[in-house]
């Protein structure tokens, strides 16, 4: 798994990252999505080698990176505060620009990162989501019947009792779809308390502080400096939800293309050869 890669733990201002780094050429940052480690990208990541040097870090509460401190409103578990990790980790690296691809909830930072760091973020793709607060405001009946775990895991200490009785019950992962180490690597990440509970406290700081800081920016007129790409996947339920993706994301962004990749959800595992097409091209093409 990530042959030719380089990991190591990588220790910033605010947290300590595990990172797996390797390739040549313009950097490209890769953020996983829930319950997933940077394993998720073990088939993507290579493909991309050639071109880039890709990073493929734990995100701060995920995985084998830190976990942060518990505050009331949830800030150190916010998409801000991982967006610092971000930025910091490319200076860390020798990169004061980069490429930057977010999945999922992954997709959340990286969307704080270039709204908050626009000179850092030279392009921008988003992997199955929107806007949190794009979600949130569109919320109906059908979101939260199909998007319950939002909800119960903004809920105090029950989210973990729950996925800690059965963690394999409860995320059913499998080991055929990720591959032997990555599946290895996805059971440590959910069988350790600490790690469920930074993982739940995203979703906890997702329904609060991060809504609000979206909120913010669109009541300021902020909107994305770079040129972003959107793909999601047409056998999940996003479009399904929320309808005009790509129209979603123009309230955001003036550059905006993208399309649906037939598979589930976890598309770096699922369609690595052609999500690797289509972020080379994009990326490339700066």
């Amino acid at each position: 798994m990530f042959e030719g890669f380089q990991l190591e733990r990588i220790e910033l201002p605010e947290a300590i990252l595990r990172v797996r780094h390797g390739g040549s050429g313009p950097p490209l940052l890769l953020l996983h999505g829930h319950p997933r480690t940077h394993a998720t990208w073990h088939r993507v990541a290579p493909l991309l080698a050639d071109r880039f040097t890709v990073v493929c870090p734990d995100l701060r509460g995920f995985g084998q990176s830190s976990k942060p401190q518990d505050t009331a409103d949830h800030s150190g578990s916010s998409k801000r505060a991982k967006a610092r990790d971000c930025v910091e980790l490319m200076r860390h690296l020798g990169f004061e620009r980069f490429g930057l691809v977010g999945h999922d909830r992954g997709s959340y930072t990286a969307f704080r990162t270039a709204m908050d760091h626009p000179n850092a973020v030279g392009r921008l793709a988003i992997l199955d989501g929107i806007p949190i607060s794009d979600a949130l405001q569109r919320c109906d009946a059908r979101f939260a019947t199909a998007w319950w775990h939002w909800f119960f895991f903004a809920q105090a200490e029950k989210p973990e009792r729950a996925i800690l009785a059965d963690p394999n019950a409860w995320y059913g992962a499998k080991r055929s779809v990720m591959g032997e180490e990555a599946f290895a690597d996805f059971q440590a990440a959910i069988h350790d308390p600490a790690t469920v509970h930074g993982m739940i406290e995203d979703y906890r700081a997702g329904l609060g502080i991060d809504r609000f800081h979206d909120e913010a920016d669109r009541a300021a007129g902020r909107k994305l400096q770079c040129p972003l790409l959107v793909l999601w996947s047409a056998q999940d339920d996003l479009a399904d939800l929320h309808g005009d993706i790509l129209g979603i994301w123009r309230g955001w962004a003036e550059d905006v293309r993208g399309r649906s990749l037939d598979c589930g959800h976890h598309m770096a595992e699922e369609v690595p050869l052609e999500l690797a097409a289509e972020l080379e091209a994009f990326f490339a093409s700066a």
